[in-house]
This record gives C-alpha cells, structure tokens and sequence, in this order.
C-alpha cells in the first residue's frame, strides 16, 4: 500500500444522548465501534490514528492505552459542539502529516472506503475530497494538512467545516460510490440495530 503520509482524526467526544450509552462502546462486528474504526483508519492507509476523546474518556481510556499508532487526545470543550473536537485533532497532528482524515466513531466504515478515499484524493491532487452516493455527500472527508490553519479557525457558528468547502480556489473533488455506506450514521438504538443486519451488505467492497 502507498504511503500517503496520512493521519486518521477519529470524533469520539460527543455525549451519544440520542443513543443512551456511549456510542464508541457499542459491540460491532466482534469488538466496539471505535476500535472498529480505528483499525479501519489503519488498514486503510493512515499511518496514525488521533482520538478524540470527551464525555467518555475515562471509560476509552483502556482501549487506547499500549497502542503505538493511536494518539489519544481529550478534548474539554467537547460540549461546544464538534467543531472543537475536530480543532482538538488537528492541534495535535505530527509535522510529518500529508493528508488528514477525519471520520465520527459513529460513521462505521470498513477499511476499503479509507482505501479508495485515499487513493483517489493522491491521484486528484485535490485539497479536499468527499465521497458521494445518490446524489447526497458523505463521509469520511479528506483534507490537505496545507488546510490545518483554516481548519484550526473553524467555529460552530461558521458551518464547520463546511465553510473551507466554500472558499475560493479550494479543489474539492468528489468520488462517487455505488452504496450507501458512505451515508451511514448511528445516532439511535433503533438506527444501531437496523446497521447491526445492514452492514454487511453495505460493507462489501466495490473497489
């Protein structure tokens, strides 16, 4: 696999009040949500994986300890909204980053997604890729770490991220996918037991 000098930034901040326990604990596919996701971020092509972590951090805590690529990083603003999890990240991305890749502990994505979101933005050259399905956009997104002072000035206020998107000369390039795993959240019981039968389906690879 090519090295794309690419550094994972995993959201596990929020207070999973929708879903009633801590979403990055839910068991999936024979271990929790972000482990899961961490080792997806991995296998993917990101070299380092930071997590970030808030209300839960006490109870992720063991499952990020003694992991060589995981950076754990606690984030007390996280009841400020995502945006200061998302800058919490990038504050403490390694000088080496080429390439950030952020993704929500409770976007489930199997590693081939990473893959091909990482292949495709180093073939395009872009500052920003997205990945698409039916017309809607989705997730994980991509940045250029040449971005990390727009993405540090980033507020709830200012759309997010979302504001980079709209900034002129920014290159954003779009890959569109044949299933609606890039659209995937989980948010409530009823949506975690519904993705609990669907994923497997969604997950197949389409490279």
């Amino acid at each position: 696999m090519p090295n794309y000098n690419a550094v994972g930034i995993l959201l596990a901040a929020g207070e999973s009040s929708r879903m009633g326990r801590p979403k990055a604990l839910l068991p999936w596919r024979g271990t929790t949500l972000i482990e899961y996701q961490m080792n997806s971020l991995l296998q993917g092509g990101c070299d380092t994986v930071i997590v970030v972590t808030g209300k839960y951090d006490i109870e992720m805590a063991l499952l990020l300890k003694d992991r060589p690529r995981i950076i754990r990083v606690y984030n007390p603003k996280f009841l400020e909204g995502k945006t200061t999890s998302i800058k919490a990240g990038v504050s403490e991305l390694p000088d080496s980053t080429h390439t950030i890749v952020f993704l929500a502990v409770d976007q489930p994505r199997p590693a081939w997604v990473i893959e091909k979101m990482l292949r495709k933005h180093s073939d395009f050259g872009a500052d920003i890729t997205s990945p698409g399905f039916d017309g809607h956009g989705g997730h994980p997104l991509i940045f250029d770490a040449k971005l990390q002072t727009e993405l540090a000035a980033i507020t709830e206020k200012g759309e997010g991220v979302r504001a980079i998107f709209k900034i002129p000369d920014i290159d954003h390039h779009r890959i569109e996918f044949d299933s609606a795993i890039v659209r995937l959240d989980i948010n409530t019981p009823e949506a975690y037991e519904k993705a609990l039968v669907s994923y497997t389906e969604l997950a197949k690879s389409k490279l």
